[in-house]
């Protein structure tokens, strides 16, 4: 009998995450018609049947409940509905990324200007900035020189960006992080 009634629903739905049509193993269902509409307690074959008979499906939405709660509805286009929905919000999100500039303590003006304008430009554009300082060899004796060349980064940055994490020496590197102002 089930057999002869669906051969109109023979594809699979793929990812489901509700209960359908035949897999609705409940003695008794609250249904709810496709209007919103409540249609009483009923056996699950007779919700089936008035599914059956709109050419729709019926779908367990909670299953928690006494008696599970079954809606009459195209579950097909419901799930298309969802995943429209999902990608719209996935669209509308926006992935900070955390840029990095480079530098040494013996940099020069002309090349400290360079690294200042890229870093303004990747904090105006929202993202997070680490400026980092390697220190080689000898270098290492003098890392205050480094330390003044990040806190001068950030004064040139004041208008752009917020200091989030102050200049902090871990093994031959000297990092701070700079987040973008709220507009």
């Amino acid at each position: 009998m089930c057999i002869r009634i669906f051969l109109w629903r023979c594809y699979p739905i793929a990812a489901q995450d509700h209960l359908l049509n035949e897999d609705i193993k409940a003695p008794e269902v609250r249904l709810i018609s496709d209007t919103g509409e409540q249609l009483g307690l009923m056996s699950a074959e007779e919700a089936l049947k008035i599914a059956v008979e709109k050419e729709m499906d019926l779908v367990m939405i909670a299953p928690g409940s006494k008696p599970p709660v079954c809606k009459i509805m195209d579950y097909g286009k419901y799930r298309f509905e969802q995943a429209k929905r999902e990608k719209e919000a996935k669209k509308n999100q926006r992935v900070i990324e955390i840029k990095e500039i480079r530098m040494s303590p013996s940099i020069g003006d002309n090349d400290f200007n360079t690294k200042l304008r890229a870093g303004q430009k990747f904090l105006a554009e929202g993202n997070r900035l680490k400026v980092t300082i390697r220190f080689r060899g000898r270098e290492m004796a003098h890392t205050n020189i480094g330390e003044q060349l990040l806190k001068d980064f950030a004064a040139k940055c004041s208008d752009l960006a917020n200091l989030d994490k102050n200049p902090k020496l871990e093994g031959r590197n000297m990092s701070m992080f700079l987040s973008p102002k709220a507009k």
